[in-house]
């Protein structure tokens, strides 16, 4: 089955609440208590987050956490890139080339890398601005509802 991990869930969720308030800068017990998440994990995905730029830390009595570029720069497949240990991948051989002793032979990996591509580039077409919106918004945006019916988006 195909999951997001925690992790992944508790950042979207750090950043789409950070992006309700842009201009304002949000402490990680702050973020903690609004999200009801554990302080140490807040503080874990603030860090992931941060190397990549995805957000960005101002120190000081007064200091916090804003976003690092505004949430329509921010997308989900950025997101996923940040937070998790592997590169994303449907498959094995997907996520690291080289790592299955039937890559070479398999008659199924075009196939799963066709599908990969798919996944990843609908990860990139949605940004955590998308993500903050209601669902039908998000959808309208993104044209999920013409993939749900089966047809090409207009």
């Amino acid at each position: 089955m195909l999951r997001i991990s925690k992790i992944m869930d508790y950042g979207t969720l750090v950043l789409t609440y950070m992006a309700g308030c842009p201009d304002r800068l949000c402490s990680a017990p702050e973020l903690a208590r609004a999200l009801g998440l554990n302080p140490p994990t807040v503080s874990k995905v603030l860090k992931l987050l941060g190397r990549q730029g995805l957000v960005r830390s101002v120190r000081g009595v007064q200091g916090g956490y804003t976003l690092g570029r505004p949430a329509t720069e921010i997308s989900i497949a950025q997101v996923l890139d940040a937070l998790e240990e592997q590169p994303f991948g449907l498959t094995e051989c997907t996520a690291l080339p080289g790592s299955c002793d039937f890559e070479t032979d398999c008659t199924l990996r075009s196939n799963w890398q066709r599908i990969n591509a798919i996944i990843r580039r609908t990860l990139e077409d949605v940004s955590v601005a998308d993500m903050a919106r209601p669902q039908a918004d998000t959808l309208a945006a993104v044209g999920i509802e013409a993939v749900l019916r089966r047809q090409p988006p207009a």
